[in-house]
């Protein structure tokens, strides 16, 4: 089976109001919920994956006047969601559903449990209400909802994604496939883009823009971004295009992670991985003397191809920041491209920046992301600057491949193999810290 451009973006790029696991909680919860009489409940239970926790355990939900946790976002959901918008469900709730949401969690009845020994993305809703009860699965990706029933019962619905018996899922299909290719190859893709591919790409810049944008007017979150633009407005620092990288994509993380009401465009199912593979790319654009918005947007495209081919690897949700390695490898090959360089000076790229950063946890959605993407926006222009000056890391060094291909495998086999340990450890310590703090 092959894929062309078209069926990578519309597949691992969509736009998703909030972070993406409480919002995939909500979806579930409001899937359930919308097969009850009367479309209300009386209690929720929800069970999740250990990863799909610790994403959401901490940031905060678009819409909740600041209010976090993945029972809120089930109790939104359940409240006011609309499932049809999928990874904008939240986008429907109004202040009324808000308290109806408060209400129900102040009254116990919406509870959150975690699905210990579980490996790989999972999330069960129970949704009961005058004697009925109705049930959602979510597996795999955050939008994929694979059963839904009422009393027992399978229900029929435009909300469930189905295939032919023992088919693999379009995502697995394509990261599949994607896992066969070169780089060359994945470049190659870039050659299809049409005039409806562009326009797609440029609606995400332009949605992920306005975060950052939202981020720099009003310092929300850590206001990392905003600190940064002061910075350089006092002298402190310089602007150069590593800096307007670190700025663009560090406001958006501060914006999106405090509960903005505005969606971002994800990548290969993380709205920070798509913050991170499409703004340092948008920023470096400035310093680049007679680019065509096309090659910016192409550059963006590649970015989002290179995303996907490392997630293939590392699993959708792992101990490896994804944002850093995934989406921090989409974006310096988007940024080696836009500044002139060929397949060589990408690859080598790609090999600096996972020597620098894989190394960074990901210790779940939180407003101290905006570091993170800071960081990797940086390292991507970095890795591309240097790459294109000649200095490349050396295949004899630690898990770095004879070829970008390789150095993103070995990526993968750390994040699959390497750190299932420590990501337990990760949420042993968060799951202390939030008991403790009760």
């Amino acid at each position: 089976m092959s894929f062309t451009v078209k069926d990578v973006l519309s597949i691992q790029v969509a736009p998703a109001l909030g972070c993406t696991e409480p919002v995939a909680i909500a979806l579930g919860a409001a899937a359930a919920v919308s097969l009850l009489p009367g479309k209300a409940f009386d209690s929720l239970e929800v069970a999740v994956d250990p990863n799909v926790y610790k994403n959401g355990l901490a940031v905060s939900i678009p819409g909740a006047g600041g209010l976090s946790g993945l029972d809120t976002a089930a109790a939104l959901g359940a409240a006011g969601g609309d499932p049809a918008l999928r990874l904008e469900v939240l986008q429907s709730v109004t202040d009324e559903d808000v308290k109806t949401a408060k209400k129900a969690l102040a009254e116990g009845r919406v509870n959150v449990t975690l699905i210990k020994d579980h490996q790989g993305l999972l999330i069960r809703s129970k949704a009961t209400a005058d004697g009925k009860t109705a049930e959602s699965v979510i597996e795999g990706l955050h939008d994929n909802i694979v059963s839904l029933t009422l009393d027992d019962r399978p229900m029929d619905s435009p909300l469930i994604r189905t295939r032919a018996d023992g088919a693999p899922s379009p995502v697995a299909a394509m990261e599949a496939w994607l896992k066969t290719l070169t780089l060359n190859e994945l470049m190659a893709l870039t050659d299809e883009l049409d005039e409806d591919d562009y326009a797609f790409l440029q609606e995400g810049v332009d949605v992920n823009v306005r975060l950052a944008e939202q981020g720099l007017k009003y310092g929300l979150g850590l206001g990392v971004g905003k600190t940064l633009e002061r910075l350089c407005r006092q002298g402190l620092i310089k602007k150069d295009m590593m800096l307007a990288a670190r700025i663009l994509a560090s406001a958006a993380a501060d914006a999106r992670m405090s509960g903005a009401s505005l969606p971002a465009m994800s990548s290969a199912g993380s709205g920070n991985h798509g913050l991170t593979a499409i703004l340092p790319i948008w920023a470096v654009k400035d310093y680049v003397q007679d680019v065509e918005i096309k090659d910016v947007l192409e550059a963006v495209a590649l970015s989002h191809i290179v995303t996907a081919f490392v997630k293939a690897h590392t699993g959708r949700l792992s101990a490896i920041c994804g944002c850093s390695v995934a989406a921090g490898a989409g974006a310096t090959a988007g940024i080696t491209f836009l500044l002139g360089g060929d397949a060589h000076h990408i690859a080598g790229a790609i090999k600096n920046l996972l020597e620098d950063l894989a190394g960074i946890i990901c210790d779940g959605a939180k407003t101290g992301c905006a570091l993170k993407l800071a960081t990797a926006a940086g390292t991507a222009v970095q890795a591309a600057l240097f790459s294109l000056q000649g200095v490349n890391v050396h295949h004899t060094d630690g898990i770095i491949g004879l070829s970008s291909e390789d150095t993103m495998r070995n990526v993968g086999t750390l994040a699959v193999d390497g750190m299932i340990q420590t990501d337990q450890t990760i949420l042993q310590i968060m799951l202390e810290k939030r008991f403790s703090d009760v």
